[in-house]
């Protein structure tokens, strides 16, 4: 009789240990240790198949989490030979299953763009690509005026932080006029039809280019964060929304001013 027996029979007579759930809790802990301090210690053919077994462990648990991740069962044991044949298809239907399976999935896939591209729709879906040639002017400085071409003025309207400081004009890239800088916008909210004249806090996304969002050039469709402290919004859990992303929808060169909707 194995000694396994023995130690169910016991069981049944006298019952468990009290502190044996703690007991396989903390080998099942000390295991990882055990298999690292041998990983370490073996050397030579031992240690490559110590090493071959660690990989299909860890290959069949993957397997594993992939199937419980699919809400697949895992099957255990091979199928007879009879049992295999007798449940062949085709060779024209095997491909069916999985078209039909891949078509659901693309139809699922596109469900799930379209409500997440919901969640972000704005009032202007597409813009007018502004180039560099419109918004940076080429600025020329020293007597070599030819070779000194590589500063440029920004034409359009920005916006820069309260803690801004311009750098120096030797190392001067890029500069942004003071009467171009503007810090306020007039935002109005699609669902109260009112409009609010508040404090901007950064150009969050430029469609024309990455350059001039960080710049914080300001141009048509340009999403700006501004601060919505003062309206009072609140969330479903309460608490109280400082920041609101709005879409400019003027060109505020032209009109002096930044009109912009709010997103909600």
């Amino acid at each position: 009789m194995p000694q396994g027996d023995y130690i169910e029979e016991f069981r049944k007579r006298f019952g468990e240990r009290p502190d044996l759930s703690e007991r396989e809790r903390k080998r099942r802990a000390r295991e990882p240790h055990k298999i690292a301090a041998t990983s370490k210690e073996l050397r030579g053919l031992k240690a490559k198949i110590f090493q071959r077994e660690r990989f299909k462990d860890k290959v069949r648990l993957r397997k594993e989490e992939h199937l419980l991740k699919r809400g697949e069962t895992l099957k255990k044991g091979k199928t007879s030979e009879d049992e295999r044949l007798k449940n062949a298809l085709p060779a024209y239907l095997l491909d069916r299953e999985d078209a039909v399976r891949a078509k659901t999935l693309t139809n699922t896939i596109r469900q799930k763009r379209k409500e997440k591209g919901g969640k972000w729709d704005v009032p202007l879906p597409k813009v007018r690509p502004i180039p560099d040639d419109e918004v940076f002017r080429v600025v020329r400085t020293g007597k070599k005026s030819k070779q000194k071409e590589w500063k440029r003025m920004v034409t359009k309207v920005t916006f820069v932080g309260d803690g801004f400081t311009r750098r120096p004009p030797k190392y001067e890239r890029f500069i942004r006029p003071m009467a171009l800088r503007m810090r306020r916008a007039n935002v109005t909210h699609p669902e109260l039809k009112v409009t609010f004249s508040l404090d901007i806090l950064g150009v969050k996304k430029n469609p024309s280019s990455s350059l001039y969002t960080q710049l914080g050039v300001i141009t048509r469709g340009t999403i700006i964060e501004v601060n919505v402290s003062e309206l009072g919004l609140v969330t479903t859990s309460g608490r109280v929304v400082w920041g609101k992303y709005a879409q400019v929808t003027n060109d505020p060169e032209r009109d002096g001013t930044i009109n912009a909707v709010m997103l909600i």
